[in-house]
């Protein structure tokens, strides 16, 4: 009997699917970058037209800006023809959005950080719950039902459309109010993107001031990344460590509503724990681990420059593809009273945050 005929069939069995398997697996890999190539590769392209495009602008322009505009325009233009580029521009505008802001994290010392989001967290806390409580209100008011504004109150008092994605099925949202929540967000956001800053610059704010207010009253992580980038690289500093306070807060508060929502009778707190996978912002970690490697002098002042660099190069990727991402037709088709609670919550709390930030002169604690 030979060696191959002794052994036992399960033997041969598991050792015949190994390799399949890993086949596959690299096929589906293969597969899935093929996908996102095309994508991918518009958003390079809208990032280096925006480049090419500021340098011949006033000073006043930021890139982020003129990348994201840039962005809109070829969406609106394309129509239902963009489709096949949503792979590349979802990982674009996700990803690589959060792997720019790790990178980041090589501009800061801990001590930096500390010395921003230690007198930030009060004023990110009362924002938070003012936020939430607005919407809340609002959502009465005009009759809204109340999963659909414990989407728009998460995704408006933490970050945005991450937020919602991560509530939604803990409390058993349908499809539709996660879209209506995503696009009133996406327009409010997308306005203080180009609205902010001339405010700011209008007001005379100073760079750690307007970092703190775009940190507190912005709602997605990548408005803020715009919106303080197009106002001056100390801002950005600032509403980077101010709006990942926000997003470690996530968590916690997820806990509350599914709390919250159990008292009702559902299940809400066995569904939260997928929505918690979602919420946990392990890039947060991955921002404050290379703070730690500046801190302790891993990473060298020319080092950190270099990955300066390349994080302004991937965030401004990432907003081109967010651009890309916006569809002002779906934005149209969303009902008035989600549209009326997001007008709501951004102007209340966008000039309550503004009026205490200046009137305490909170922005003068931050150090940068």
């Amino acid at each position: 009997m030979s060696s191959e005929a002794a052994r036992p069939c399960g033997a041969r069995h598991a050792r015949g699917v190994t390799s399949p398997s890993t086949q596959e697996r690299g096929r589906r890999l293969i597969d899935s970058g093929i996908q996102m190539a095309p994508g991918l590769l518009a958003a390079v392209g809208v990032a280096i037209a925006a480049r090419i495009a500021t340098g011949f602008l006033p000073a006043i322009v930021a890139e982020v800006t003129v990348a994201i505009l840039i962005g809109i325009v070829i969406a609106t233009a394309a129509g239902p023809r963009i489709a096949p580029l949503a792979p590349g521009l979802a990982f674009a505008s996700q990803r690589i959005l959060r792997l720019g802001i790790i990178l980041l994290g090589a501009r800061l010392s801990l001590g930096e950080i500390a010395r921003i989001g230690l007198p930030a967290t009060g004023v990110i806390v009362v924002t938070m719950a003012a936020s939430f409580a607005i919407v809340m209100v609002v959502s009465r008011l005009v009759q809204v039902e109340s999963r659909l504004a414990i989407l728009i109150a998460v995704g408006s008092a933490v970050c945005g459309n991450t937020a919602i994605v991560a509530t939604a099925p803990v409390i058993g949202a349908r499809p539709r109010d996660v879209a209506y929540a995503v696009a009133t967000l996406t327009l409010f956001g997308t306005l203080a993107v180009f609205l902010y800053p001339a405010v700011g610059r209008a007001l005379g704010l100073p760079q750690p001031t307007f970092g703190l207010w775009a940190g507190v009253a912005v709602h997605d992580t990548s408005q803020v990344i715009a919106t303080s980038a197009a106002y001056g690289p100390p801002a950005l500093d600032v509403a980077t460590v101010v709006k990942l306070i926000r997003n470690a807060l996530m968590a916690p508060l997820l806990f509350l509503i599914a709390t919250g929502w159990a008292a009702r009778g559902t299940d809400a707190v066995g569904s939260a724990r997928r929505g918690v996978r979602r919420a946990v912002p392990l890039f947060v970690l991955g921002f404050l681990a290379l703070a730690g490697l500046r801190t302790v002098g891993v990473l060298e002042a020319q080092q950190a420059a270099t990955l300066d660099l390349i994080a302004r190069s991937f965030i401004l990727v990432a907003l081109g593809a967010v651009g890309m991402s916006i569809r002002l037709g779906e934005l149209r088709e969303t009902s008035w009273r989600p549209l009326a609670i997001g007008f709501s919550v951004a102007l209340l709390v966008g000039l309550g945050s503004l009026v205490a930030i200046t009137t305490f002169g909170l922005g003068a604690a931050i150090g940068v």
